[in-house]
């Protein structure tokens, strides 16, 4: 893993930091990867893109909470989220966080917390994916998917990251479940005894797990902005004979859509990953490591929010001299 990636990951760590930024007009900058505050605005976004032909995936951002209060609050959030997508006909899922509904605070209050959710996305039809988080997580979120998953809920998912060495054999089990996994590369600092660190290390463990998803998985989700990726996938889908009904390409709101016009126009599906929530602070920092272009957009949007921005073309509504 590059310095500078290290770097940031650690910064979107920072409590300090995040309280500068998110009371500063920095904060105007979340909206590129982020879906305002609430449903209200989140909503229009989902069906845009429906109209557009891209299915969502909707995520209320937040981790790591302790107070069940707020880990009760946010199953309230998803509640209601599901409400209006069953009352609209959204093509539109969840993705949520465990440490966001209570895993820190105990099994059994995740569990009562989760019924609910679980419960009334069976009653609105809507498929619930739960996100990885990072690697002390991983057994216990796997752990946590396969108790649900005996007791006989279907319309759930799992993520698996493969920049971790021990994905290859989560992959083989998920494909024994018959689960549904979105896959991706991984977005948080791990260390070389847990985590591939090397770029090629992490997209060949990618393509490995990919082919093992696409071959034996349950509609697995390929998500990922790599070009390179995205190629070895589509071009190793044909040679299997693996139509677009079997599996899905994933990418994220404000992240390649120039990728995601191009799938679509093939005839792939395409789903978008839209988050919203005032919680966005982690969130931005780990796509800034993911992707250093996103850095540079947000630098540019700086310039052009500051008094320098009159001096740069269209900084003022006019072409600068």
């Amino acid at each position: 893993m590059s310095l500078f990636r290290s770097g940031l990951l650690l910064l979107g760590e920072s409590s300090a930091l995040e309280t500068l930024v998110t009371r500063t007009p920095l904060s105007a900058m979340s909206s590129r990867f982020v879906r305002g505050e609430d449903l209200d605005d989140l909503l229009p976004a989902v069906r845009k893109a429906n109209a557009r032909g891209r299915t969502v995936t909707a995520n209320y951002l937040g981790e790591a909470e302790k107070s069940r209060e707020n880990c009760r609050a946010a199953g309230d959030v998803y509640l209601e989220l599901m409400e209006r997508i069953g009352r609209e006909g959204l093509e539109a899922g969840l993705s949520l966080k465990f440490t966001q509904l209570g895993q820190e605070i105990g099994r059994s209050f995740l569990r009562e917390n989760l019924k609910r959710l679980l419960e009334k996305g069976r009653e609105e039809g809507v498929f619930i994916r739960f996100d990885m988080e990072s690697s002390e997580h991983t057994e216990q979120t796997l752990d946590a998917f396969e108790e649900l998953w005996s007791e006989g809920w279907r319309r759930i998912g799992v993520v698996l990251q493969a920049y971790l060495h021990r994905t290859e054999d989560d992959v083989a089990r998920m494909n024994e479940l018959g689960a549904p996994v979105r896959l991706c590369k991984g977005a948080y600092a791990e260390p070389p005894e847990i985590a591939w660190q090397d770029r090629e290390e992490v997209r060949r463990a990618f393509a490995r797990s990919m082919k093992r998803l696409l071959v034996g998985g349950s509609h697995p989700a390929i998500a990922t902005h790599d070009g390179r990726l995205i190629r070895e996938t589509v071009r190793f889908a044909r040679d299997e004979g693996i139509g677009p009904e079997r599996f899905e390409f994933q990418m994220l709101y404000g992240v390649r859509r120039d990728l995601q016009d191009r799938l679509l126009g093939d005839g792939w599906a395409v789903r978008v990953y839209i988050p919203f929530g005032d919680a966005w602070y982690p969130y931005l920092m780990r796509r800034l490591a993911e992707r250093p272009a996103n850095l540079l957009f947000l630098a540019g949007s700086v310039v052009r929010e500051s008094p320098l921005g009159v001096l740069l073309p269209g900084g003022d509504g006019r072409t600068a001299a």
